[in-house]
């Protein structure tokens, strides 16, 4: 298959390209100083945008929606011009769909919260109307806490809990969907070759965490004690508006793509984190 990948060189985008090519499929990284012609692919998929883990000025607020809605507006705008355009689009999103919504069991049916993120995502996800609106199978793939051992959330917790230093964040209390990065990468192919599948997929583990099951979960895959709290109050002054990446709560269930057949490498948090850890 010929495919047009957006934001490779992310965490997500570069397991992806390699996991394609490795299966033979035929992948063109977009380049943006060099952008590719949008005709002849079978299928796109659409990463790229500003990290969210930085702090939340106004000025990096504005680049984190326009680098997500804009430049997805314009590529879904051009995809339904092509005169050959691809069957399919997956466009990455995210579970800040959701909001802060405490023990609530959120499916891809559950209205979207409030907040930056929740603003973001819905303007994200309604930028790939132009495509879904020519006849191009549009997926969008909310996407949770993202782990790997290299970058991301896990990556940056890693060494202070390697020291002893860890601990739950705020109350504890707070759900955090989370999913390995090698069903990232298994939902975005089973997606691609399943064309039932369209709108929102949440691509997350069925198992869900607290963040202190998380925090006691990762102190025992470590064999390091985890008795360091970082109460929210610190979180907000260190982090400000972004804090609530960490405080805010979402309980997300990945219905579709259990229901379409999708098998989860990693269901469970312990062994999701002693195969990135090599524990």
């Amino acid at each position: 298959m010929k495919i047009l990948v957006t934001g490779s060189s992310g965490l997500i985008g570069m397991a992806l390209v390699e996991s394609l090519s490795r299966q033979g499929h035929a992948v063109t990284r977009y380049n943006r100083a060099q952008p590719p012609e949008l005709d002849g692919f079978e299928a796109v998929v659409h990463l790229a945008g500003k990290n969210i883990a930085s702090r939340w000025t106004k000025a990096n607020k504005q680049q984190i929606y326009s680098s997500r809605v804009e430049l997805t507006r314009q590529l879904s705008t051009g995809l339904a011009r092509a005169s050959h355009p691809p069957r399919v689009l997956i466009c990455a999103s995210a579970i800040g769909f959701y909001g802060d919504r405490g023990n609530e069991m959120l499916t891809e049916e559950s209205p979207s919260g409030t907040g930056f993120l929740t603003d973001v995502v819905t303007g994200w996800e309604s930028a790939t109307a132009p495509a879904s609106q020519a006849g191009i199978r549009v997926a969008n793939l909310r996407v949770g806490v993202v782990l790997d051992a290299q970058q991301g959330a896990l990556a940056k917790m890693l060494p202070a809990f390697k020291l002893g230093a860890g601990g739950i964040v705020g109350s504890g209390r707070q759900y955090w969907s989370w999913v390995d990065v090698a069903d990232v990468v298994g939902a975005m192919e089973h997606v691609l070759a399943t064309d039932s599948i369209r709108g929102p997929v949440n691509v997350v583990a069925p198992n869900a965490v607290t963040n202190r099951e998380f925090a006691k979960t990762l102190g025992r895959v470590l064999h390091r004690p985890t008795i360091l709290p970082l109460p929210a109050a610190v979180v907000k002054i260190l982090f400000g508006e972004m804090s609530h990446l960490l405080l805010a709560s979402a309980r997300v269930l990945p219905v579709k793509l259990e229901a379409s057949g999708y098998r989860f490498r990693c269901p469970m948090l312990d062994e999701s984190l002693r195969h990135l850890l090599c524990r």
